[in-house]
């Protein structure tokens, strides 16, 4: 693979207004435990091991069990996570894919009547930047360290 350079280090403009959506979700009302499996889940889904290795070091500090993180990819074949969990992995998947079909209306009313419109938008926010950190790193081969 060839060395490619970093968007921070040849356009920090652009670098700095994904930080300025990371600067928003971080003042959002979204639960870490929300973030981090939004974060882990759309990054195995695209193959970034860069945020892979970030996100699943975060979560493990914040307390998450590293039982939840490592069945994640398999969330559907178990009862590790809630009903709110399930509706947010399942948005993180249909806005991953979003080329597949996009978002069912029945999956879009099930999240709006768990967590309020507010709260929605915030998850779909989450959803778009973790996405886009993830072409980021995979584009320019960012490697974990």
């Amino acid at each position: 693979m060839s060395k490619r350079k970093p968007i921070y280090s040849v356009d920090p403009k652009a670098y700095d207004g994904m930080l300025k959506l990371e600067q928003y979700l971080d003042e959002s009302q979204l639960t870490v435990t929300h973030k981090e499996l939004i974060k882990i889940r759309a990054s195995q889904l695209n193959g970034c091991g860069y945020c892979l290795d970030l996100h699943t070091k975060d979560a493990l500090a914040y307390g998450e069990s590293a039982r939840r993180l490592l069945v994640l990819a398999g969330w559907r074949e178990t009862e590790l996570f809630t009903v709110e969990e399930q509706v947010i992995l399942a948005l993180t998947e249909a806005v991953t894919f979003i080329h597949q079909g996009g978002i069912s209306d029945e999956l879009y009313q099930q999240a709006e009547q768990l967590f309020g419109t507010t709260y929605l938008a915030q998850l779909i926010m989450c959803m778009v930047t973790i996405n886009a950190w993830n072409r980021i790193g995979v584009a320019t081969h960012l490697k974990a360290k």
